[in-house]
């Protein structure tokens, strides 16, 4: 039987780690709606402008932006749209939720406004 992705999150102490972190950032965010999906969630301010998929050892976070971005950090970028990019990004530790993580969805959330 498939998990949903809450349970998958739970299940695994690092992602869950993970998520409560990245969590309270998004609490920050004003308006913000968390969306629960089949296998992942979805943050939206309107549309949605970030992916949380639940990976073993963390969670794949697809930040949604104009722009491709230009970082070692990134696992893939994909272009979906004349101005949209699905920026992947895989977190294994709340340090990894810094500043520069914290600007790129602090901008994809301004995008939604």
């Amino acid at each position: 039987m498939a998990r949903t992705a809450r349970e998958r999150i739970d299940g695994d102490p690092i992602s869950s780690e993970v998520y409560e972190a990245l969590a309270t950032e998004i609490s920050a965010l004003d308006g913000c709606e968390l969306q629960e999906k089949a296998s992942s969630f979805h943050v939206a301010h309107g549309r949605a402008f970030l992916g949380i998929h639940p990976r073993r050892g963390g969670l794949l976070i697809n930040i949604v932006l104009d722009r491709q971005l230009e970082s070692a950090r990134v696992h893939r970028a994909e272009r979906v749209s004349a101005n949209r990019w699905h920026n992947e990004i895989m977190l294994h530790g709340r340090r990894e939720i810094d500043t520069e993580l914290r600007t790129w969805i602090n901008e994809a959330y301004a995008h939604t406004a």
